[in-house]
Parts: C-alpha cells; structure tokens; sequence
C-alpha cells in the first residue's frame, strides 16, 4: 500500500511566514533579511545524514548557478548551531544553515509532524523546500525533493 505524500499548508501564492532564528554562528536571521532575493529555503531532518548530505551537496556543487540567477540557499533543520558548524566544515557548504531548535520554523511551515519508520512513530521534520519571491510570497513548494538532484529540480 502506498503511503500518501504529505502536503504542507503553505502553498505558492501564500505570504512566507517570517522568523527570527539563529544561524550557525548564532547570528539571528529574518525573512527580512533576504528581501529582494528569491529565496531557496531547504527543511531537511538531520546533520551529516546520507540523504541530508546528499541534497546539501547537491546544492553546494549548484550554489554559483543559484546566485547567477540571484538566489539565496538557505538550509533549515531542527540541529545545533554547532552540529551546523560541523555539517559546514565537514561538506564545505557555502550556505547558511538556520538552527530552529525552538521548532518556530517547522511549526510555521508545516513540516514537522509525525512520521514513521520500519514500524516505528516518531516526530521529524518532513524533507520540504519552499523558493520564496524577493516579496516574501511563496512561489513554490516541492516535497518529493530528489536529493542527489535537487539543484536541477529547483532550477529546471
């Protein structure tokens, strides 16, 4: 039986819900903060895991095709700010990663929720990426994120 995919709430033409989070250098960041850039906003589960990593090499290897065309890349997970650190160091990624331990993130975009695994219900963060207009309004949403391919998904 297949499972169905979850959808969140937010949708293209909706206004993206502003934040205040830490990045990982403890720097609070807004959705102000990238006004007047589209922004590629990546929730993903887990740190240095093989799909997260996958997708977040993924895009560093794209990231000068995404500021070519004048986007920012911004990653999001419920993580440290030092397990972000280590992720960045580890991969060398050139983007930042949010750390919404507090889940004000998630909560808002609704990706967080319960979820399953060989049998097993726990909470987690659903793979889910959202490109938001230099006017904070949602453009759209991908949920079926390929994460060995995800740059061509978005830049298709």
């Amino acid at each position: 039986m297949a499972t169905k995919k979850r959808v969140p709430k937010l949708q293209p033409g909706d206004k993206a819900p502003d934040f205040k989070v830490p990045d990982q250098n403890g720097v609070v960041r807004s959705l102000k903060d990238f006004k007047g850039k589209k922004l590629v906003l990546f929730f993903y589960p887990k740190d240095n895991t093989p799909g997260c990593t996958k997708e977040a090499c993924n895009l560093r290897d794209n990231y000068s095709k995404f500021k070519k065309k004048g986007m920012e890349v911004v990653g999001v997970s419920t993580d440290s700010e030092k397990s972000h650190q280590g992720f960045i160091a580890k991969h060398e990624l050139p983007f930042l990663l949010l750390s919404d331990s507090n889940f004000e993130l998630v909560t808002a975009y609704d990706v967080y929720g319960d979820k399953i695994l060989y049998g097993k219900k726990y909470k987690g963060v659903f793979r889910t990426t959202f490109v938001i207009s230099e006017k904070g309004v949602v453009e759209e949403v991908i949920v079926d994120v390929d994460t060995a391919a995800h740059a061509e998904q978005l830049l298709s």
